[in-house]
């Protein structure tokens, strides 16, 4: 009769050297962070451009895109939140969540680009941080998955 093998308890965990944690995590779990900050901030300039356009010095018609501002709202609310819930997924370690966030992120890079005449600085800003983003996502997001262990 064989005997059975005792399994010792260390064994049954995740195996650590199958997925090594490098230093690249932190800047992916940057890039979630990047990702839902951007999404509140698309959020309130969404609702800034909806509820109040007069806030922004450009005119529609200085756009890089002609079209007005409630459009423009629109867009950035609904970039905000998905860029919102793909960041969460990034932090929770979902590979789903770092294809999408780059894909996002190249998106929100394209209409902040469009909206800088409105809001230059951030736009500036946003698409300096959508390319540092995707970079993470694309070459180290897998990494993001061992916390789902």
């Amino acid at each position: 009769m064989a005997q059975a093998q005792h399994v010792p308890s260390h064994a049954r965990h995740r195996d650590t050297a199958a997925d090594p944690l490098t230093w690249w995590i932190g800047w992916v779990l940057f890039a979630g962070i990047v990702l839902m900050t951007a999404g509140v901030l698309n959020m309130i300039q969404g609702s800034v451009a909806l509820f109040d356009e007069g806030y922004y010095v450009a005119t529609a018609a200085d756009l890089v895109v002609e079209v007005s501002y409630p459009t423009w709202g629109w867009a950035l609310l609904l970039v905000g939140v998905l860029l919102l819930v793909t960041g969460y997924g990034v932090l929770a370690g979902y590979t789903w969540a770092s294809v999408v966030g780059a894909i996002l992120c190249a998106v929100d890079a394209v209409l902040n680009f469009a909206f800088m005449a409105a809001y230059p600085v951030w736009s500036i800003v946003a698409v300096g941080l959508n390319v540092i983003v995707i970079y993470a996502l694309v070459t180290h997001g897998r990494e993001a998955r061992v916390l789902r262990h």
